[in-house]
Order: structure tokens, then sequence, then C-alpha cells
């Protein structure tokens, strides 16, 4: 038999903190190479 039982609350927010602190980073990222690309326009 195959096992279909959904995954415990615990599993879910670790993952959906996971999947938090990568976007974070990702729009951290963003947010940097747009402050740069804005000085380099300025200079």
């Amino acid at each position: 038999m195959t096992d279909n039982l959904p995954p415990d609350p615990e599993e879910i927010s670790r993952i959906q903190r996971s999947r938090n602190n990568v976007l974070g980073v990702l729009l951290g990222a963003f947010v940097v190479l747009i402050f740069f690309i804005s000085l380099a326009k300025m200079g």
C-alpha cells in the first residue's frame, strides 16, 4: 500500500520557512542590483 498521509504541520512550516528565506535573499539581491544600477546611471 502507498502512504498518502499529509505531511505534519512542523514539516509544512519548515518548508515554508526555507522558501521564505530563499525569496528574501532573492529580493534583497534584486534591491542591491537596482541600487548599483542607479548609482552607475547617476555617476
